[in-house]
């Protein structure tokens, strides 16, 4: 018999041998598989992922257009408090004023109706 003649048995071995092969193949894809992610539960996370960062974002622009009102308000409170303190500096001063040029007013018309008289 010639090297290519091969005999039943040796043939049934090589079969079994790629039946072996194969089986292990198919058995290292499907635990490939077993970890990859179905499309629709890859489409439903990134479908929720992006709403949850359009979510943020649109949380993001609420909290800095309430920290510009904030700072805004804190602007004008500073500015009213400012003038609110010169007002009373004002009326303290006036206060102060006042009463010595009465006192002033009252001495003049005293000394003027001793001298008058």
């Amino acid at each position: 018999m010639a090297d290519d003649d091969l005999t039943v048995g040796e043939l049934g071995r090589m079969v079994g041998a790629l039946r072996t092969d194969l089986q292990q193949m198919i058995a290292g894809i499907n635990s490939r598989l077993d970890r990859v992610v179905s499309t629709d539960v890859y489409t439903l996370q990134s479908a929720h992922v992006d709403q949850r960062i359009a979510d943020l974002v649109r949380e993001v622009q609420v909290t800095r257009s309430d920290l510009k009102a904030l700072e805004d308000a804190l602007e004008a409170y500073k500015l009213a408090e400012a003038a609110r303190r010169e007002r009373e500096r004002q009326a303290r001063l006036y206060q102060m004023i006042v009463p010595v040029l009465l006192a002033l007013l009252s001495a003049a018309v005293a000394i003027w109706a001793a001298t008058t008289s």
